[in-house]
């Protein structure tokens, strides 16, 4: 357990009681609403007041803007919806691997309790402070474009519904009703326009932290040098002889070592299992890894110095490695997150360039596919490729992630509540979109949108169904 985990431990039980004090202190001003306790307030309201009375002609023009965002993520999200699907019901493996449910909510720990390792972890201390953020951020909008619209806001507050917890703002719904329905988009859209601009700001601080806290430390590889080899080549798979070698029988011969030996008429190879089973439908030839010195002295983990000099990118570390000559043995330092580790190499000659030292490291293109990987890329376009990072001290880790979840929460947030489904602020715009074209005929709007609801509910069990049968 690191101390950050203690830490977050320790802050979790005084929340807990700090809230439960207080909660019980004022317990008749505690109100339930269905499943939900309000605990309403005025706190704030003469902030939104004084903006959205004070700024009214910057509001005009961001009305605009919020509306159309709104539609824009409400696309998005209709989009991505339907690729989620497509992904649970062609893909199960993606499912296996990512494991949570689809209607998981995020609670502190999830990264940590699904062993998910390409997301950082998620304390408790994080998601309060998340909260607070989106949460005040995205109802203080609400408010302040009520206010611009001339609709009274009469509380704010908290809501629980069980652990979890929630901020509100509340308008009179009868003064927004009789306002115009531009007016209405703009404050129902408000709250994911803050969301947006809330992320927009953190990336904003994130770069900047990163550029004070952080320094390029080491080289990440992705895997070593590997060659197309003709299966009929292949004359041996373990130091068993192969006969008419075909895909089938050096499968059979794998026995799962962390690299298999595979031996052909043009010299050594490796292989693992599992890179072999991804080549079922490969005609002729296989992916193998070449006997280079990296994967004899089985390299693993960030290169961080080469025979005492630091090595801080991919440049540095290919200049490094041209002052050596093939034969010559190197001390290559590396580090992975069980520490730093040493590794005796002899260096070998570059299988294209006479004379010139090898290691034998590979290096795949970054790409990212899908509106998720565009996002990733936006949050790590301040990152050089291949590039290890050290932080100056190990609370920056804690501070950079903190930041890093408050970005990618926002967007979410944004693009969850504008789904057309009626708990959602974007089911209302959807209400409200519909209605206009139906020329203010409610029953007709609230059946399109109460259909279009059971629809989406209907998706997600069907979600749901498919994530149960990938793990069956």
């Amino acid at each position: 357990m690191n101390i950050f985990t203690i830490f977050d431990i320790g802050f979790l039980i005084l929340f807990g009681l700090f809230l439960t004090i207080f909660l019980y202190s004022r317990r008749k001003k505690l109100k339930r609403e269905g499943l939900l306790y309000l605990y309403r307030t005025k706190w704030g309201i003469k902030l939104i007041n004084y903006v959205g009375e004070k700024y009214k002609r910057t509001l005009h023009v961001l009305s605009y803007i919020s509306v159309g965002l709104g539609y824009i993520l409400m696309a998005v999200m209709l989009y991505l919806l339907g690729k989620i699907v497509y992904l649970y019901i062609a893909f199960p493996q993606i499912v296996r691997t990512i494991k949570v449910p689809p209607i998981m909510p995020l609670i502190p720990y999830l990264p940590q309790m699904f062993k998910l390792d390409f997301l950082p972890p998620f304390y408790f201390t994080y998601w309060i402070i998340i909260i607070a953020i989106i949460a005040i951020t995205h109802e203080f909008a609400h408010g302040i474009f009520s206010r611009y619209a001339g609709v009274k806001v009469k509380a704010t507050g908290f809501g629980f519904l069980g652990p979890f917890l929630a901020a509100f703002v509340e308008p009179d719904e009868e003064q927004m009703e009789k306002k115009s329905k531009f007016s209405q988009l703009a404050i129902l859209s408000a709250g994911t326009f803050a969301n947006i601009l809330t992320a927009i700001f953190f990336l904003a601080v994130l770069f900047i932290f990163f550029s004070v806290a952080f320094s390029p430390s080491g080289v990440i590889f992705d895997t070593y040098s590997y060659s197309a080899v003709d299966i009929a080549s292949i004359s041996a798979v373990n130091g068993v002889v192969v006969e008419n070698p075909t895909y089938e029988k050096i499968l059979n011969l794998v026995d799962g070592k962390k690299f298999d030996e595979i031996e052909t008429t043009n010299g050594k190879y490796f292989a693992t299992r599992e890179v072999l089973e991804q080549q079922e439908d490969n005609e002729n030839f296989l992916i193998l890894y070449d006997d280079a010195p990296a994967i004899n002295a089985e390299l693993v983990g960030a290169i961080t110095e080469l025979n005492g000099v630091k090595i801080k990118n991919i440049e540095n570390l290919k200049n490094e490695l041209e002052k050596y000559s093939p034969g010559e043995k190197v001390i290559v330092k590396t580090k992975t997150s069980n520490g730093t580790s040493e590794y005796e190499i002899v260096l070998g000659e570059h299988p294209d360039k006479e004379n010139v030292a090898w290691l034998g490291i590979g290096f795949f293109a970054q790409e990212s596919r899908g509106v998720f990987g565009k996002i990733y890329d936006i949050l790590s376009s301040f990152k050089e490729d291949h590039v290890y990072y050290e932080p100056k001290h190990e609370t920056m880790i804690f501070i950079y992630n903190l930041f890093w979840w408050i970005i990618l929460i926002s967007i979410s947030v944004a693009l969850v509540n504008m789904l057309p489904v009626g708990i959602f602020d974007g089911g209302r715009v959807f209400y409200l979109t519909v209605l206009a074209i139906v020329k203010d005929d409610k029953i007709r709007a609230k059946k399109i949108v109460s259909l279009v609801s059971n629809l989406f509910l209907f998706i997600l069990l069907i979600l749901m169904f498919f994530w149960f049968f990938a793990f069956r």
